[in-house]
This record gives structure tokens, C-alpha cells and sequence, in this order.
């Protein structure tokens, strides 16, 4: 029961988070929304998942796993109904930030009633590997249903079949058993301790200015005071933060753990993912219904792709774990991903599914492979009895990393953009033109010249190009600096779950503590 209800409820959580890249274009012209107020829409919900995930799953312990699990799914819930019938951008937005919190919270209330349900390790990883398999199917196919929806019904259908797909399970909360942490024996003890409050604010604001000042920056400028303001508000803040972690005695994150080599490299693995491949399913959406006049449903059947790899490769990894090392299976991911980008650099715009398919295949191969090892990987870089604030600080920096990509790719995209069109049609019809090409809509502005669908198409794709460029050196960078931090020798990689392509976490579930709500977290990408 507590399988099939978590599994239920989770399995809308990657949909509705990679889903929304599919809704921007109708979002924007249904709302009169422009592109900074579209992009909200996606960076909206990461951000508050990020934000939330590590003190909703301390929060877990204390209060109830099953009390947290509900809490969230009702506040993901409503969400959804109150992004169905939003009348304008700002609530719209709104409704996405109180989905990614209640995401958050039913994650991580949800992970840890998994484990407290299945307390031994063979049935532990077993529902484990269901519960990836759940996940992974959600990243996979989340853009195909979504375009679907979107295409046929709009965006507003998308949120609603979202919201009555959970009823279910939301309803089926009171049939599961509630699980606590065990009263602490001792003050000095993390669950006696008082929550970290003060980091979770620093955190959350923190991450909050960092992505303003990039939402924000190609519309209002780089130098505007806001954007300037936002990225000295987020080093203040995560300056703060640091300061504070180092003195609470139950931090949110324990920053001695990025002395150790091997648990840096590992940590930065799923931050250089996020670039490579998570922020990829948000930013190329979009880029084929304005290339290639795709409807939202092939703009997600295209994107298979990229995600499907994410089904069939974790299985096999599993094999190959038994006879490579980790150091080897990991460079091999951000090399895959490095090779992807460059080719995906090649292909010219406009270009079909024929030459689009070598580059995604090998994005998503080298993200596939890496679901199977990483989290297990992370755990046993430190000793068991730091294996739940190792993946707590793990999954804090995957989720972060999904928030920097996306908001980051976002901002190069349109300011490269902006810049490949002004030189041509002058600057306000260029940025008007590049809200309307990355949020899907090749219509030119009014009073136009002709030639404009070849030159939006030039400077989008070659915004793209340099993009792709970018994330290859990035990827490289990153295999060979993993590689160096790696060469302490460790054992063969054997994943906890090895048939559980999770979209995010899949716990190595017996190296975490069964009871710790925020040690088998979940990114949805």
C-alpha cells in the first residue's frame, strides 16, 4: 500500500516539473506574458523544490513521515487546480511556487515512509528500485504527455489532469501507517537539536536572488541596479548561509564533508548534469516549435530522444558496475555528455529528427548511466554513520544545480539570441522577437521585413550552437578535474538499486539510516 501510494503521487512530480517547458508558448500568448514572466513559470517550481527539500525532510522526522507526505501532496494538489484557473502570469507563477514546496515536502515524506515500510535492505532496495522506475518513466515521458495535453486541451488541461491524478492517492494518505524519528536520548543528538532555521532562510533567499538576477538580466539589462543587486543579495546571503551551517549544531548541510576529495567530485557530478542534460529538457522544447514548427506533442516525442536513454541504461550499467570502477563509469558519463553537446553544436537549424538523434542519444546515454551509480557512489565516499548527511548535502547540491542550469542556460539562450537579431531589426524589436522564439512562436512582430523566419531561425540556432559549445568545455572540464579528485582507489560500483532508472535519487538505501526523512530525497530531473 505505502508503494503504491508514494509511487502514485511521485510519479506527477517530474511530469508536472520538465512538463511545463512544453506550456510556455501557449502560457505566453494566453496570458500576454513575456519571456521573463514564461521563464518563471519552469524556474518558479525548481526553485522552491531546492529550497524546501532538505528542512521538509528534517521536518519529516519530527513531526511525522506520513503527516509531511500528506502536507505536501495537498499543497502540490491545490496547486495545480489554482495553476488551472489562474487568471493572469502572477498567479500562475504563484501556483508554481507552492507546487515546488509541496513537492518538496511529499518527496521527502514520501522517501522516508518507503523506509521506514521496508526496513531490511533486499526489500528496501527492491522498493527502491520501483520507486526509480516510477520516477525515471515520469522524466521519459512527462514532456510526450504534457505536449499531448497541451496540444489538444491547452495548458490549463495539463495542470488539471495533473490535479485529479492525485486525488487518489491524496485520498488513500489515511490508510498508511505514520513513522517518526526515535525520541533522542540526548540534547547533543540532530533530533533534539532546533531546526535550522536561519540557514534554510539564507538558503532559500539566496538561491531566490541568483535566479532573479538571471530571469531578469537579458530583459532589464546586466548593469540594471535589480539584476546588479540580485547577484550581490545572493553572495551576501550564501555568505551568511556558510556562516551559519558552520555554527549550528543540526546544520541543514555539514560543509566539512567538501574537505573530502572524493565526495567533492562525486557531489559535482549531478551539478554538471544539470547543466548537460537537465536544463536541456527545459530549453529545447521550445527551440523546436520555433525551428521546426512542432506542435507541443512532437516537440515532446522529440525530446524521447534525450530522456528515453534514461530507461535503458541504468539495467545495463548495473552490469558493467561489477567489473569498472567508479572513477571510470563517471568520467565516461560527463565524456558522453561533452561528445553529445558537440555534435548537438553541428547540427544546423532547422535540422530534423535524423540529425538530432546521434547528439541527444549520447546526452542522455551518459545521464543514464550515471543514475545508476552516483547516489551509491556518494554514500560510500564517507563513513555509515555519515551516510544521511552525506545525501542530504548530495541532493542539495543536485537540486541546486538543476536550478542554476535552467535559469543560466535561459538567460545565455536570450541574450545570445537578442544579440544575433539586433543587428538586423534594432534592439526592441529584437528583444521583442526573442520572447517570442523561446517560448516557441516564430510569429514576427508587427511592421517586419521579409527573410524574418531565416534570420530568427540563424540567430536561434546559433544561440543554441554556442550554448551546446559551452557545455561541452564544461563537460570536459568536468572529466578531467573528476578524474584527478578520483584517483583514490575505491571498489566497483555496485548500485543499491540497479533496475531503477530514477529520474533523480535512487538511495543506496542500506548505507543511509532507514529513519532519516532527508536521506533518500528525490530531484525530478
Amino acid at each position: 500500500m505505502t508503494l503504491g501510494v508514494v509511487c502514485g503521487a511521485l510519479l506527477l512530480i517530474p511530469i508536472t516539473a520538465t512538463g511545463a517547458a512544453e506550456a510556455t508558448a501557449d502560457v505566453g500568448r494566453s496570458l500576454h506574458a513575456g519571456l521573463a514572466a514564461s521563464q518563471w513559470v519552469v524556474n518558479a517550481f525548481f526553485l522552491t523544490f531546492a529550497s524546501f527539500m532538505a528542512g521538509t525532510g528534517s521536518l519529516a522526522d519530527r513531526i511525522g513521515r506520513r503527516r509531511m507526505f500528506a502536507s505536501g501532496l495537498a499543497l502540490f494538489t491545490a496547486s495545480m487546480l489554482v495553476a488551472t484557473v489562474a487568471p493572469g502570469i502572477g498567479m500562475l507563477v504563484a501556483a508554481r511556487l507552492l507546487a515546488g514546496a509541496g513537492a518538496a515536502a511529499a518527496t521527502t515524506g514520501g522517501s522516508a515512509l518507503l523506509a521506514a515500510a521496508f526496513p531490511d535492505g533486499p526489500s528496501r532496495a527492491r522498493a527502491f528500485g520501483v520507486f526509480g522506475t516510477v520516477i525515471g518513466l515520469g522524466l521519459a515521458f512527462g514532456p510526450v504527455v504534457a505536449g499531448l495535453l497541451v496540444t489538444g486541451l491547452g495548458w490549463r488541461a495539463f495542470f488539471g489532469v495533473a490535479a485529479v491524478a492525485l486525488l487518489p492517492s491524496l485520498l488513500a494518505v489515511p490508510l498508511l501507517a505514520e513513522s517518526r524519528a526515535p525520541v533522542a536520548a540526548s540534547l547533543a543528538a540532530p533530533e533534539a537539536a532546533p531546526l535550522d532555521r536561519a540557514g534554510a532562510v539564507t538558503f532559500t533567499l539566496g538561491l531566490s536572488a541568483f535566479t532573479f538576477a538571471l530571469v531578469e538580466g537579458p530583459t532589464l539589462g546586466w548593469t540594471h541596479p535589480a539584476v546588479l543587486g540580485g547577484f550581490a543579495a545572493c553572495a551576501l546571503l550564501l555568505t551568511a548561509f556558510a556562516i551559519v551551517e558552520r555554527r549550528h549544531p543540526a546544520p541543514l548541510v555539514d560543509l566539512a564533508l567538501l574537505t573530502r576529495p572524493r565526495f567533492v567530485a562525486i557531489s559535482a557530478m549531478p551539478f554538471l548534469l544539470a547543466f548537460g542534460f537537465v536544463a536541456l529538457t527545459i530549453v529545447l522544447p521550445p527551440y523546436f516549435m520555433a525551428t521546426l514548427h512542432a506542435s507541443a506533442g512532437r516537440a515532446g516525442l522529440l525530446l524521447m530522444l534525450l530522456t528515453g536513454p534514461t530507461l535503458l541504461l541504468p539495467p545495463l550499467t548495473a552490469v558493467l558496475a561489477r567489473r569498472l570502477s567508479q572513477r571510470v563509469l563517471l568520467v565516461a558519463t560527463l565524456l558522453l555528455v561533452a561528445a553529445g553537446t558537440a555534435l548537438l553544436a553541428l547540427v544546423p537549424g532547422g535540422a530534423g529528427a535524423g540529425s538530432l538523434a546521434a547528439p541527444l542519444l549520447l546526452v542522455g546515454s551518459g545521464f543514464g548511466i550515471s543514475l545508476a551509480i552516483m547516489d551509491g557512489a556518494a554514500i560510500s565516499s564517507v563513513e555509515p554513520e555519515r551516510a544521511g548527511m552525506a545525501a542530504g548535502l548530495f541532493n542539495t547540491a543536485r537540486i541546486t544545480g538543476e536550478v542554476v542550469a535552467v535559469a543560466v542556460l535561459g538567460a545565455l539562450l536570450s541574450t545570445l539570441t537578442r544579440a544575433g537579431l539586433a543587428g538586423r531589426y534594432g534592439s526592441r524589436t529584437a528583444s521583442e522577437a526573442t520572447s517570442r522564439l523561446l517560448q516557441g512562436d516564430m510569429t514576427p512582430p508587427s511592421a517586419v521585413p521579409g527573410g524574418y523566419e531565416a534570420a530568427a531561425t540563424h540567430a536561434y540556432a546559433g544561440a543554441l550552437h554556442d550554448v551546446s559549445w559551452a557545455l561541452s568545455a564544461l563537460s570536459l572540464a568536468g572529466a578531467l578535474i573528476v578524474a584527478r579528485l578520483l584517483r583514490t582507489p575505491a571498489a566497483p560500483a555496485v548500485p543499491a538499486a540497479p533496475a531503477a532508472p530514477a529520474a533523480s535519487a535512487v538511495p543506496a538505501a542500506p548505507a543511509v539510516r532507514p529513519l532519516e526523512g532527508n536521506a533518500c530525497p528525490l530531484s525530478t530531473s
